[in-house]
C-alpha cells in the first residue's frame, strides 16, 4: 500500500498542482488555495489549504474507469503515453539551447547551498552533509524512486497477458531502460534552465511549466503543451498504480492473507469493484490532507523496503525452493540480488529519520494485520498443516 496506493496520492496532488496551472493558462483562474492543498500547507500570501479537491477528484474518475475494465484502461493508457513520451522529447530539444551552465556548476549541490523553506513550513538545509555531494545523489534517488514502480506494477497484469513468460521480462526491461533515459534527459535540462532553489519556492508548484514561463521567453505555447501532457502522463501513472494496487490485493485475498471483500468481482465487468473502491477512499484520505513531499516520501521508502525484501526472498528461495518452475528467473544470483538489496537500503538510509519513524509504523499496523488475521486465513498454510 506504500508504494501503489500512496504512490498514486502522491501523483493526484501534483497533478492538482498541474490542473491549476493549466486553469490560469487558458482562463487567468485557479482554485482557491484552500481547495486544492492539504491542511498542513501555507501559500506565500499565508493562507492555509483545507484539503485537495483536484487530487481527490482524479483518483475518483481513474477508480471509475478500472471498474469500468482494464481494456479501456489500457487504450486511455495507450494513447496518453504517445502523447506525453512526444512531448517530453520536445522540451528535451528545445530547453537544450536554454541550459545556463551556471545552474550545472558544480554539478552535485554545494555544501554551501543555504536552506530553502518549503510551503508548509519545512526548512531544507543544504549545508547538512546528507543533502551535498554523492550523498545528496542517494537522498535524491531515494526521493524520486516512486518514479519507478510503475514499471513493477507491470507484473500484475500477469494474468491478463497472452505469453507472460516471454512478454513480462520484455516489458518491464526495455520500458525501464527507455524511461530511465528519458528522467535523465529531462531532469539534465530543467535544472539547466532554471536554478534547483526555484523548484523548492512558494508560487513555484508545477515546475516544468514553472521553468518554461520564467527563463523560456517565446516559448508559452510549449508550457501548455508541457501542462497538458503532463496532467496526461500523471493521469496514466495513477491509473497503473491503482490497478497494481487492486490487482496485488485480488491475488492476496485468493490466498487468503486478506478479507475476501478484495477479489469480489462486478458481475457485468468483472473487476475488483469493492476493492477499487475501498482504495478510492485511502487513497483520497492521503491526496487530501497530506503534502506531497510526506506522502512521496513514505511511497519511496515503503517502495525501496519492499524491493529489499524481494531481492532477500530471491537467495532464499533459491536455496528453500530449488526447484521450483521459475518463469522469471533473475539472472547472476547471487550478485544481482545482493546488490539491489545494498543500493535500496543505501537510499532508504538517505531517507532520513523522520521516514524510517513512518515506515516502522506502518511495519507495526502491517505485523498486526498479518498475525491478527493472515495467518489463521492462509490457504497455503492450511494445505501445510
Amino acid at each position: 500500500m506504500l508504494e501503489y496506493a500512496l504512490g498514486a496520492a502522491t501523483v493526484s496532488i501534483g497533478w492538482s498542482q498541474y490542473l491549476n496551472k493549466l486553469l490560469f493558462s487558458l482562463f487567468h483562474t485557479t482554485i482557491p488555495y484552500e481547495l486544492s492543498h492539504s491542511p498542513f500547507e501555507v501559500s506565500a500570501t499565508g493562507v492555509h489549504g483545507m484539503i485537495n479537491l483536484p487530487a481527490i477528484f482524479i483518483l475518483l474518475l481513474l477508480s471509475l474507469l478500472l471498474i469500468r475494465g482494464t481494456q479501456e484502461s489500457a487504450t486511455v493508457n495507450t494513447i496518453i503515453v504517445i502523447v506525453k513520451v512526444a512531448i517530453v522529447l520536445l522540451f528535451i530539444v528545445l530547453g537544450w539551447h536554454f541550459i545556463n551552465p551556471a545552474n550545472h556548476t558544480p554539478y552535485m549541490i554545494p555544501a554551501d547551498a543555504g536552506t530553502v523553506s518549503l510551503n508548509d513550513g519545512t526548512v531544507v538545509d543544504y549545508s547538512q552533509p546528507r543533502n551535498h555531494g554523492w550523498l545528496g545523489v542517494l537522498a535524491g534517488a531515494g526521493v524520486v524512486f516512486f518514479a519507478f514502480i510503475g514499471f513493477d506494477a507491470v507484473s500484475t497484469a500477469a494474468q491478463e497477458t497472452k505469453d507472460p513468460k516471454r512478454a513480462m521480462p520484455i516489458g518491464i526491461l526495455v520500458s525501464l531502460a527507455i524511461c530511465t533515459v528519458l528522467y535523465i534527459l529531462f531532469s539534465h535540462v530543467l535544472t539547466g534552465v532554471a536554478p534547483f532553489k526555484d523548484f523548492l519556492k512558494a508560487g513555484s508548484e508545477a515546475s516544468v511549466a514553472y521553468a518554461i514561463d520564467t527563463y523560456m521567453p517565446g516559448y508559452s505555447w510549449l508550457s501548455l503543451f508541457i501542462t497538458i501532457a503532463i496532467l496526461a502522463g500523471f493521469s496514466s501513472v495513477i491509473l497503473v498504480m491503482l490497478l497494481g494496487q487492486t490487482r496485488v490485493f485480488y491475488s492476496m485475498s485468493n490466498d487468503g492473507l486478506v478479507p475476501p471483500v478484495f477479489s469480489k468481482l462486478h458481475p457485468k465487468y468483472r473487476t475488483p469493484y469493492k476493492s477499487q473502491i475501498l482504495f478510492f477512499g485511502f487513497t483520497a484520505l492521503f491526496a487530501g490532507f497530506i503534502p506531497d513531499h510526506i506522502v512521496g516520501n513514505m511511497t519511496s521508502i515503503g517502495t525501496l523496503f519492499a524491493f529489499v525484501l524481494v531481492c532477500i526472498g530471491v537467495l532464499v528461495m533459491r536455496k528453500s525452493d530449488p526447484n521450483v518452475p521459475r518463469p522469471f528467473k533473475t539472472p547472476w544470483v547471487p550478485v544481482v540480488p545482493i546488490a539491489g538489496a545494498i543500493v535500496c537500503g543505501l537510499m532508504i538510509l538517505g531517507l532520513g529519520a523522520d521516514n524510517w519513524i513512518r515506515l516502522f509504523i506502518w511495519l507495526a499496523i502491517g505485523f498486526v494485520i498479518y498475525f491478527g488475521y493472515s495467518v489463521k486465513h492462509s490457504k497455503a498454510r492450511k494445505l501445510q498443516q
